[in-house]
């Protein structure tokens, strides 16, 4: 991975990572109920190697995403997201905090 300093925040990262001819994707918390992780605007960078820095929960949640910008850099579309305890998935990526989190994820154009 990339060194980066502690300065950095993820839409430099995203910024430079552009420079540098990488396909880029970033995933933004959009909304949340209850008790989340990561407050809204909160943003996660992944590159086409899947190279990441950021964060829009923690956990499995994260992997998660990770892999569905995987798959927005490949086809181009974005997606919406939603993670919460009612849900069958938020179990599987560990969100049984009893909130719920909405992430927009989007390639870098």
């Amino acid at each position: 991975m990339p060194e980066v300093s502690g300065t950095d925040n993820p839409l430099d990262i995203a910024e430079r990572w552009r420079g540098e001819g990488r396909d880029v994707a970033i995933a933004t918390v959009m909304e949340t109920w209850g008790s989340a992780p990561r407050p809204v605007g909160s943003h996660l960078v992944i590159d086409g190697d899947g190279n990441f820095f950021g964060s829009v929960s923690g956990g499995c949640v994260e992997g998660e995403v990770i892999t569905e910008a995987m798959d927005a850099l490949g086809t181009g579309k974005p997606k919406m997201l939603e993670f919460g305890v009612a849900d069958e998935t938020a179990w599987r990526v560990g969100l049984s905090c009893g909130g719920r989190i909405r992430v927009y994820v989007e390639k870098v154009s």
